[in-house]
C-alpha cells in the first residue's frame, strides 16, 4: 500500500508568506542587528518603507477608484467598519490592562484596530462566497487610500506617547516616509504605470522582500532592548483569546450591519470581508514609522491577526458559497489561492 502523504485541510490558508515571516521573526531572535549592522539594517529598512508607498500611489488607477465611488453607501459602510468600529473596539480594549495585557500589547492591540483593509484576501474571500467582486476591490482600494491619511492621524491621537510620542519631528517623518512617495508615485504613474502592469509578479517580490525586512528590523532592535521578555506564553494566548473576540464582532457587526442598513446579499458578504480585516501589508511599514524601537511588539497582534482572520474567513467564504440560492454555479472560485496582503 503507498502512503499518502499528509495535507493540511483545504479551508487552512496557511499562506507561504506568513511562513517567511516567522521565518524571519526566528531569525531575528538568533541573529539580531547591533551596532553598525543596526544601523544599516535601520536606514535599509526606511528606504524600503518609502520604495512600498511609492509603488502604493503609482499602481492606484485614480480613474478605477473615481468610477467606483457610485456605489458610495457600500464604501461608507467598509470605512466606519475600519475607522470607526474598529478603533472603538480597541480603545475598549484599554480595560484588559493589566489582567489580560500589558500595555505594550495593548498598545499593539489598538494599533492593529487603526489600520486600513485588505485589498487582495477581501477580494478572493468575496469570489469565494459569490458576493459583489468589483464593489470589494473599490472598498479595499478606497480603504488603503484612506488608511494613509486616517491611520498615523488616529494612531496620534490614541496611542500619545505610546506609539512613540507623536511630536512634529514624528509627523514630519510619516510624511516624508509615506505621504510624500504615494503623491510621487500617483504624480508618476501615467510614464510608469505601463512598466509596473509588465513587472507585476517581480515587483511583487520586492514587495514582500521589503517587509520582511521591515520585520526582521524591528524585531532586532526588540531583541536587543530585551522588550520580548515581557511576553510570556499566557499573555500570548491571552492576546490570541482577545483578537478572537476582536474578529468574530466586527464579522457579526459587518454582516447583520448591513443588512439591517438594507444591503442585499452580494454587497453583504463584500461589507462582510472588506470590513473585518486588517492589511499586514499596509500595517508592518506604518508600525516601523510610528513606533520605531517599539514596533515589534506593535505589530505582533497584527501579525497574529492576519493569520486568524485568513483562517475564519476562509471557512465562512466557503460556508456562504454553498447557499441554496448559489448551490447551482461552479464552485471553481472557491479554490482561487488567497494572497496576503
Amino acid at each position: 500500500m503507498s502512503r499518502r502523504t499528509p495535507q493540511l485541510p483545504s479551508w487552512l490558508p496557511i499562506d507561504p508568506y506568513i511562513m517567511a515571516l516567522i521565518g524571519t521573526v526566528v531569525l531575528a531572535a538568533l541573529l539580531p542587528a547591533s551596532g553598525t549592522a543596526a544601523e544599516v539594517a535601520g536606514d535599509a529598512s526606511t528606504g524600503a518603507v518609502a520604495f512600498l508607498f511609492f509603488l502604493y500611489g503609482a499602481r492606484l488607477s485614480t480613474a478605477e477608484a473615481l468610477d467606483g465611488l457610485r456605489h458610495w453607501r457600500l464604501h461608507l459602510t467598509v470605512l466606519a467598519c475600519t475607522f470607526v468600529a474598529f478603533p472603538l473596539l480597541g480603545l475598549a480594549s484599554g480595560g484588559l490592562v493589566p489582567y489580560v495585557l500589558t500595555p505594550q500589547l495593548q498598545s499593539g492591540f489598538l494599533f492593529l484596530c487603526l489600520v486600513p483593509s485588505t485589498i487582495q484576501s477581501s477580494i478572493a474571500f468575496t469570489s469565494m462566497a459569490r458576493g459583489n467582486v468589483p464593489a470589494a476591490i473599490c472598498a479595499g482600494s478606497f480603504s488603503s487610500i484612506a488608511g494613509i491619511f486616517i491611520t498615523p492621524l488616529l494612531a496620534a491621537a490614541l496611542l500619545g506617547n505610546s506609539g512613540g510620542g507623536f511630536s512634529g519631528d514624528a509627523l514630519l517623518r510619516i510624511g516624508v516616509q509615506l505621504l510624500l512617495p504615494f503623491v510621487a508615485g500617483q504624480l508618476l504613474r501615467r510614464w510608469i504605470g505601463g512598466f509596473l502592469a509588465r513587472h507585476k509578479k517581480i515587483l511583487g517580490l520586492v514587495d514582500r522582500g521589503s517587509i520582511l525586512l521591515v520585520v526582521y528590523t524591528a524585531f532586532s532592535e526588540g531583541m536587543v532592548a530585551g522588550i520580548w521578555h515581557q511576553v510570556t506564553p499566557a499573555r500570548l494566548g491571552a492576546l490570541l483569546g482577545a483578537e478572537a473576540v476582536l474578529l468574530a464582532l466586527m464579522l457579526s457587526l459587518s454582516w447583520y450591519g448591513a443588512k439591517r442598513l438594507g444591503f442585499g446579499r452580494e454587497d453583504r458578504i463584500a461589507i462582510q470581508f472588506a470590513g473585518s480585516k486588517k492589511s499586514l501589508a499596509s500595517g508592518l511599514p506604518m508600525a516601523s514609522v510610528l513606533f520605531g524601537a517599539q514596533a515589534s511588539l506593535a505589530v505582533l497582534p497584527l501579525m497574529l491577526f492576519h493569520q486568524m482572520q485568513l483562517m475564519v474567513c476562509a471557512v465562512i467564504a466557503k460556508r456562504r458559497a454553498r447557499d441554496p440560492q448559489e448551490a447551482g454555479r461552479d464552485g471553481a472560485a472557491a479554490r482561487e489561492p488567497l494572497t496576503v496582503t
